[in-house]
């Protein structure tokens, strides 16, 4: 048995990497083979076995061909040379350099690659994911939950996705604390999606970006699965902060549970179906990460709960009305106006509607309104401002206090 590769076999094993379609499980069965410079001299004679190159035997041909193609171009120690003067690490299985968070992986990589300072893993460290589709809610939370995380020495490790896991990196970035840990999909030179490429940058400026993919590699769907066994590897606890019922947040939490990892979760809106996911884990049993100290219990880290200082005015008399009948998720501006009785110009100049939604319920009264009877109007800072001629009530809004909900006007879409 062949595994794990000795040191010489870095460059041959890296061009097996490269190889289009050959996942890291794959490779791994082929080292445990093969010497990784007997199977690349197989793979370009066409002669590696057939059930190391693909399941379905109809596939076996042409994978071999196209295998063969590509190795006819590669030139392995000059592949390794290109990953070295970008600046990208490369270690084996079982080497020194190698993480040790993932030798005792039931599925661990077979060669690593990394951008920044393998030393950052030494640390605790918090995995963070989440929908990419996630809601202002959610990205606040995990924003502010990193931050505290890093302040406190903890390393945020996530997947610099959209939505949920940027914001994490976000919130880690923010403060002078514990720095942050990235695993992603793709080749290190393949930055995905681009519209993160600030972020991946600094996060390998500042810690540590890592892939079991070699220069070149494209992003592709299934690759995002297996980039989430590596979080939950990494991490000593998993923090699932806003995620649908099915998703890759969730298989993040499984791999986390095969791995004997905690698994926590941001409870949310029952009637919000990006915490659908996150609800079900804490009826599971999971434990519900409230903050960022509930998540420094879990790691046996015991701080005392911090209340944030209030420096906004409480709001009074009508304004504390309205903002009593704001609730957590979004609503209708006619629904206001129905729970309070109150003109309509009085609950547009105290409540911050937009459109449909509420928009922000911690941000308080005097802010930003759009409804169906008035155009937006700019926030306030201090008390409730003289009602703008275009938000006096008409007729048609007058009638809404003394007819039945059928007759109110239609929300805004």
């Amino acid at each position: 048995m062949a595994w794990p590769a000795p040191a010489a076999d870095l460059a041959p094993v890296v061009a097996l990497a490269s190889l289009s379609g050959l996942e890291p499980s794959r490779l791994r069965h082929i080292l445990e083979r093969f010497d990784a410079g007997s199977a690349w001299g197989a793979v370009r004679a066409g002669s590696l076995p057939a059930d190391l190159i693909a399941r379905q035997p109809g596939e076996v041909a042409g994978t071999a061909r196209r295998w063969m193609s590509e190795s006819a171009a590669i030139e392995p120690q000059g592949l390794l040379e290109r990953h070295r003067g970008a600046g990208v690490g490369v270690a084996l299985y079982g080497s020194p350099s190698y993480p040790a968070a993932f030798l005792d992986d039931p599925v661990p990589p077979p060669v690593v690659f990394w951008q920044g300072d393998l030393d950052h893993l030494a640390g605790m460290r918090a995995g963070m994911v989440g929908t990419r589709d996630a809601t202002r809610y959610g990205r606040d939370v995990a924003r502010d939950m990193a931050a505290e995380l890093a302040s406190s020495g903890v390393c945020v490790v996530s997947g610099l996705a959209l939505g949920i896991d940027g914001a994490a990196h976000a919130g880690a970035l923010a403060v002078d604390g514990a720095p942050p840990i990235a695993v992603v999909g793709g080749g290190l030179d393949r930055i995905y999606p681009r519209a993160h490429t600030r972020l991946w940058r600094e996060v390998a400026a500042r810690g540590v970006v890592l892939s079991e993919y070699p220069l070149g590699t494209r992003p592709a769907a299934w690759r995002f699965p297996a980039r989430n066994r590596l979080i939950a590897a990494l991490s000593d606890v998993v923090v699932v902060v806003e995620s649908h019922a099915t998703g890759g947040s969730m298989i993040t939490a499984m791999a986390a549970d095969e791995r004997g990892r905690h698994v926590m979760a941001v409870p949310g809106p029952v009637t919000v179906p990006s915490s659908a996911g996150t609800n079900a884990l804490l009826f599971e049993g999971r434990a519900p990460a409230r903050d960022a100290a509930d998540v420094l219990l879990a790691l046996g880290v015991t701080v005392p709960r911090r209340r944030a200082a209030e420096s906004r005015t409480r709001p009074r008399d009508s304004a504390a009305v309205v903002l009593d009948a704001l609730p957590w998720q979004p609503t209708a501006v006619e629904t206001v106006l129905l729970s309070t009785g109150l003109e309509v110009g009085v609950v547009i100049a105290n409540g911050r509607v937009r459109g449909d939604r509420r928009d922000d319920r911690a941000s308080g009264p005097c802010s930003a309104v759009r409804g169906p009877s008035a155009r937006r109007m700019r926030r306030c800072t201090s008390g409730a401002p003289p009602i703008p001629r275009s938000a006096r009530p008409c007729p048609r809004t007058q009638a809404i206090r003394g007819s039945s909900t059928s007759s109110s006007p239609r929300s805004p879409g």
